[in-house]
Formats: C-alpha cells, structure tokens, sequence
C-alpha cells in the first residue's frame, strides 16, 4: 500500500500536505513520515519536504529535488557546465541561484547551495530540460559562466587574455564551445549583472575572436 500510495508522487519532492492527501486516514502525519523514512521508503529533504527513496523505486535527481528545496531557483554554475559537458571536474554539490537570500541544505542526498542574484538579471537565459517524465529548470551554458563569474571571489580579469587564463587553466573549460555562445545573451547578462559587467564584457569579446 505504501508503494502504491508513493508511486502517484514519482520522482519529485513533495509535501507533508501531500503525504497527508496520499494518507487521509493518518492523523498524525509527521510521525506517518518518521516511520516512512525509517522504514527507507521516503528522504527527509528538509522539514516538511520530502522525496522518494531510491530503496523505493524512485530515480534521485539532484537538479529536480534542487528546484523544489528552495525556489525560486534553478541549477547553475559548476553543476550546470559539468552536465554540458564544458568542465571536466567532478561537482559535489549542487549550485543553484536564486533572487532570495543566500542559504546551503545538507541532505542525505549531498549538499544543495543558493545564490542570490538580481530579479532582473534571474530569469535572462534560463531554461527546462527532462529526464524521462520528470522536468527542471537550469541555466543554458552562457547563463551559467555568467553566473560563475558573477559569483567568484576575487575575480578581477582585466583583459580577453587574463579571461581566456582563468577559464582555460583554472576551469579547464572548454575553449571550443565558447565559439558557439550567445553573444545577445552575454550582453543581455552584462547589462543585468553591474558588479561583473567588465569581465562578461570581456567575455562577449572572446566569443567574438
């Protein structure tokens, strides 16, 4: 019955109101979740948000849960450029930005952090992609550099050539796929992030080379 009720939420997290609609006979809804995620069929995220477990039958997806813990938000960053491929680092944490407050969860699943950004710089080049029948949203490839960039302590390039050395050596980018980015969207970045405009003025020059 507990798989059964389960399998109407699917992958993504949900609710302690939720669980309770799944559960209208349970009164005592939060000791119902103790036991469920005791018994391994649930994963406290936070409290009252909660997702399936693997040990249930559920796919974890990191960047779908991401979403959910604390919106409005989507995945960017090291997470975004290691799932395109533009990084070869492994990334154990899973980046979002956010127009709220700053703020990290640590959950059973691994580690989720939040950055803020400015609402007017949020929503520029954003997008949902899918994992079977589950969706989330990420940042396109130009999007989340910028974002890199935005939230990097201590940048400071002040030419093409000392960019090009931070995302060649230290990022181990990949330089090819530069040639293919969205010059109207870096631009559109750069008008909306004042603290590091120069450097993805600087980047939207690189591009152009």
């Amino acid at each position: 019955m507990t798989k059964q009720a389960l399998n109407q939420v699917g992958n993504t997290p949900f609710t302690s109101a939720v669980l309770a609609s799944l559960y209208p006979e349970t009164r005592q809804i939060n000791d119902k979740a103790r036991r469920m995620e005791q018994e391994g069929h649930i994963i406290r995220l936070k409290r009252g948000l909660y997702v399936r477990s693997s040990d249930d039958g559920a796919t974890i997806i990191p960047m779908l849960i991401a979403n959910h813990i604390y919106g409005p938000s989507y995945v960017s960053m090291h997470t975004a450029l290691r799932h395109y491929g533009l990084i070869p680092e492994r990334v154990y944490e899973t980046q979002s930005m956010t127009i709220k407050h700053s703020r990290s969860f640590d959950t059973p699943i691994g580690r989720f952090s939040y950055h803020s950004c400015p609402p007017n710089y949020f929503p520029l080049g954003i997008r949902q992609e899918s994992q079977g029948n589950d969706t989330y949203i990420i940042a396109s490839p130009e999007k989340a550099l910028c974002d890199l960039i935005l939230k990097t302590p201590g940048l400071a390039t002040t030419s093409v050539k000392s960019l090009n050395g931070w995302l060649a050596e230290d990022l181990r980018f990949d330089m090819d796929a530069i040639n293919h980015f969205d010059v109207a969207l870096l631009e559109q970045c750069g008008k909306q992030a004042p603290v590091k405009n120069n450097i993805i003025t600087l980047l939207t020059r690189l591009v152009l080379l």
